[in-house]
């Protein structure tokens, strides 16, 4: 499991920078190809990658208790994912055995397992295959081989994760600290789509280089423009976004020091899934690519850890979501979008990350090597 840093550590070295007008440095510039923003050939590729890897499909606190379900697509498959009655997480290919109807849809709660809307066919929460209408029309079909089809699941570090075929790595999982408590709730989901590729949605998130420029009036009064601490752990990465009221901390003793409100973390579970710890909510985002200049959002906002979860506490997290949602994110999205319309023009034949951009340079390096790693064996295959 990953160490990071304390929160003390972090305020020192955050407060060293602010003193010497500074940030976290990379090693190197990367030139990331337009192609891989437009190309079919490349998005099949990474869509490969997403069937082979552990991916994030939603927080643990999404399945709170035993029936509760999240039915989406991932990497093209309809998945459906549900907490058995043993709290046991499993995940099935939400498709009926019979004539393969998807069995949910969305977020919900069953009690004892699933019905098909077509022709009343029964699953457990296990994926058995419980009862079929009129039995005595299907000779020979064995119930014990007609279960749901299981896809791998594993819970970690507050997330489920899945794994549609063969891996051919671990992923995220390489070295993946706690990062959403047990005692968190979900107090929203929604999903959304934008005409970008998945990999703009994603860069923004991790670099304070446009603070000032892009978010003039929304995050940059209260927060500084390029200081970030990034922290780097296997293919993942915690990027640090100060608030300039964390100068106020220069007064106290060490001791004294409260990271709470003074700071946002936004960790970036590789490949396209980030958690940002905002003042009174987790937002946990997931990218779905659904083309090269397409991409489904999958937004989990999240209660903090250690609350009381009253109506005031819940109504403190809504009024933080609000806040980040309209503005800053809305910012982002736009910048991203207008970035994916500009590529097929040919004004660029790739796109530069700097020594600012040491998180997003982490991200190409270990995308790169999993995507080579996918046609190595594929071309071994024959």
């Amino acid at each position: 499991m990953a160490v990071l840093m304390s929160d003390d550590a972090v305020i020192e070295r955050v407060l060293e920078h602010a003193t010497a007008k500074t940030t976290d440095l990379g090693e190197r510039v990367w030139r990331e190809p337009v192609e891989h923003y437009l190309s079919q050939d490349r998005f099949d590729l990474e869509v490969e990658l997403f069937k082979r890897l552990p991916m994030v499909y939603c927080p643990s606190a999404a399945l709170p208790e035993p029936g509760s379900y999240l039915a989406r697509t991932h990497a093209g498959a309809p998945l459906l994912v549900v907490r058995g009655s043993d709290g046991v997480v499993r995940a099935f290919h939400n498709a009926c055995r019979h004539r393969g109807m998807m069995l949910a849809e969305g977020q919900g709660q069953v009690k004892g397992g699933f019905v098909c809307r077509y022709h009343a066919w029964a699953y457990g929460l296990d994926g058995a295959l419980r009862s079929m209408a009129g039995p005595e029309g299907f000779p020979g079909v064995d119930a014990a081989e007609h279960g749901l089809k299981p896809v791998a699941v594993e819970e970690r570090g507050g997330f489920v994760f899945v794994t549609l075929e063969e891996p051919v790595g671990l992923g995220a999982l390489e070295s993946l600290p706690q990062i959403i408590a047990d005692d968190q709730r979900v107090f929203d989901y929604s999903t959304f789509v934008d005409d970008a590729n998945w990999k703009l949605l994603k860069e923004f998130s991790m670099e304070g280089y446009h603070i000032k420029s892009l978010h003039n009036q929304s995050f940059y009064p209260y927060g500084y423009d390029n200081l970030n601490i990034i922290e780097t752990f296997g293919p993942n990465t915690r990027v640090t976004f100060p608030f300039k009221r964390i100068e106020k901390l220069r007064e106290l003793p060490r001791d004294e020091w409260r990271a709470a409100g003074k700071l946002t973390y936004v960790n970036q579970v590789f490949p396209n899934t980030r958690v940002s710890i905002l003042s009174n909510h987790y937002q946990m985002v997931t990218l779905e690519p659904l083309s090269p200049g397409q991409t489904r959002w999958h937004v989990f906002r999240l209660t903090v850890p250690g609350e009381c979860h009253t109506p005031e506490s819940l109504e403190r997290s809504k009024r933080d979501a609000e806040f980040v949602k309209d503005t800053g994110l809305a910012e982002d999205r736009e910048a991203a979008c207008s970035s994916q319309a500009s590529l097929a023009g040919g004004g660029n034949t790739h796109l530069t990350f700097g020594l600012y951009e040491k998180a997003v340079v982490h991200f190409h390096q270990h995308l790169d090597e999993c995507v080579n790693r996918v046609i190595a064996q594929r071309d071994a295959a024959g």
